[in-house]
């Protein structure tokens, strides 16, 4: 009996772990399919633009996230100033402003006669001031918006890193002579190069997969070359075929990192050594210095978009009246509600059916599972299409059944499913992480008490968990509200959420109209990430 109910949840996780799975190797799988004309036009003509654009958009955005994440991090984290508190959690709110949602932004301030030229206008009366004002449009554009978009992973991931530096490392480098300068680059940066490869490596899969910021400002890149290969020239198997190019790329980038570290260790061999680290109480022109680099990342990573977008809804009321907020509130809520029961749920089923089963080949599989992540949206939207589309032509139309397209493709069904895939990561991580301090004798004890193994999960497991689930939950909303290329392919027909309308709007040069969806879906994500902070940023 008890070997029976173990199978139940071996069997459980497997197939979670499989549908995820699935996609995922239909992208490697697609390599080997054969695709239509366009592909030799694009091979000779338009590949190695996307590859170059990929390239140059990815060293510009890790170079800038670098320096904005690191610098912010050092500031908060080893110096006493002004508003320190205040910027711990406000330089976090830079996740709820999407890079398409910045772009927009960006490009309605210096655009001609935008308002940059309003306010110098107001200011110093009639006058050529287009002239002056700078255009931060195509490729320099999208690395700024990307860039102030996504800073937070490695300002995040490095801070906690910072917090738990010995005092001692830095005594040392004292010792010998080094100054602040020189011991943040010989100690205190290189200790931290694990949280500031693991910030840039998630910077550099949402660069990579970014596809609002770069379609707006007109840049070929793999990622819009997948989209228009499917929705333009209607060759499934092209995108496919580009798709694998990308992840390829992303793959090899975290090979040659972790090649780079080979055997480096990052961390104090004994706990008996660590020394809190001292505190730098700053005033005067220094503490003015810091508070001015924090200040003005704050601004123009957050309030710069969030002002931009009140601007234009306040002097265009037209458009926040057409406006249909509460269906679209609605519909982002409903895929926020579904997508976060069913990552939870399943992701509680999986873990749990790896704890009692024990067996390493699941346990290898949920974990190559959970490299949805990092995969784009829009590959994974392909793919999963790509398999639905295979699935029915072979397997339904053989046993002569109703086709199942039209129930998962184009439907909130099949959205929600590809949302399970790209996320499940974010969900699995943080019960498995919760699931590591319960000690398996709490398990043994719930059975010696007669409790069964589905009692146990119910009764002990899930109420011990629920703070993890709160913080899932969070991290979930929040990815949902801001995703894009998955629900701008997968929606069901007249089904828009904010980023889909603020997007629709911003592609046929409304930026006045789009700026209200905008400016709600900032709030809603601002509001999460604000929850959320209790979690992140505890020292």
């Amino acid at each position: 009996m008890s070997f029976k109910k173990i199978n139940i949840w071996y069997l459980s996780s497997f197939l979670i772990s499989l549908t995820i799975v699935i996609p995922i190797i239909t992208v490697f799988s697609s390599f080997f399919e054969t695709t239509g004309n366009y592909s030799s036009i694009i091979k000779n003509t338009f590949l190695y633009e996307y590859i170059f654009n990929s390239l140059i958009l990815l060293v510009g955005v890790l170079v800038l996230t670098f320096i904005l994440g690191v610098g912010c991090a050092y500031a908060v984290s080893f110096y006493k100033f002004p508003g320190v508190n205040f910027f711990k959690w406000a330089l976090i709110l830079s996740f709820a402003v999407p890079a398409y949602i910045y772009a927009y932004s960006l490009t309605a301030f210096f655009e001609n006669y935008g308002t940059a030229f309003s306010i110098l206008k107001n200011i110093f009366g009639e006058g050529n001031y287009n002239s002056i004002i700078p255009k931060f449009d195509g490729m320099l554009g999208a690395i700024i918006s990307i860039s102030f978009s996504l800073f937070g992973y490695v300002y995040v991931l490095t801070r906690a890193s910072f917090l738990y530096q010995s005092q001692n490392l830095i005594e040392l480098g004292k010792n010998l002579g080094f100054n602040k300068k020189k011991s943040f680059l010989k100690i205190i940066l290189p200790s931290a190069r694990p949280a500031i490869i693991a910030g840039l490596s998630l910077v550099a899969m949402e660069t990579l997969s970014d596809f609002g910021s770069v379609s707006f400002f007109g840049i070929s890149t793999l990622t819009t070359g997948i989209y228009n290969a499917w929705i333009s020239f209607d060759d499934l198997a092209l995108a496919n075929r580009l798709s694998f190019f990308l992840l390829v790329f992303i793959l090899g980038l975290f090979a040659l990192e972790n090649f780079s570290r080979k055997k480096a260790q990052y961390h104090s061999s004994t706990k008996s050594g660590f020394k809190s680290k001292s505190i730098n109480h700053l005033t005067g022109y220094k503490a003015k210095i810091v508070f001015s680099f924090c200040m003005f990342v704050f601004f123009v990573s957050f309030l710069f978009p969030v002002l931009q977008m009140l601007y234009w809804t306040i002097i265009f009321p037209k458009h926040l009246i057409d406006l249909n907020i509460i269906n679209l509130f609605l519909n982002t809520m409903l895929l926020v509600f579904l997508s976060s029961c069913v990552l939870i749920s399943l992701a509680f089923i999986s873990s749990y059916g790896n704890r009692v089963s024990k067996s390493k080949f699941l346990e290898a599989l949920t974990t190559f599972s959970i490299s949805g992540y990092a995969i784009p949206g829009i590959i994974l939207a392909v793919a999963y299409m790509s398999f639905i589309s295979w699935f029915d032509n072979n397997i339904i139309s053989f046993f002569e059944l109703k086709t199942i397209k039209n129930i998962f493709i184009g439907s909130i069904f099949g959205l929600v499913l590809v949302y399970f895939v790209r996320f499940y990561s974010l969900a699995s991580n943080g019960i498995k992480s919760g699931y590591l301090k319960i000690n398996y004798s709490i398990d043994e004890s719930s059975y010696l008490l007669g409790y069964s193994k589905f009692k146990t999960f119910t009764s002990i497991h899930i109420p011990y968990l629920k703070n993890s689930v709160l913080l899932i939950s969070v991290l979930i909303a929040i990815e949902i509200i801001k995703e894009l290329p998955i629900t701008l392919i997968m929606r069901p027909f007249n089904f828009e959420t904010f980023a889909t309308t603020a997007y629709i709007f911003a592609s046929q040069d409304l930026l006045e109209a789009a700026a209200a969806p905008s400016l709600f879906l900032v709030i809603i994500a601002s509001f999460f990430i604000l929850i959320s902070s209790r979690y992140i940023l505890k020292d």
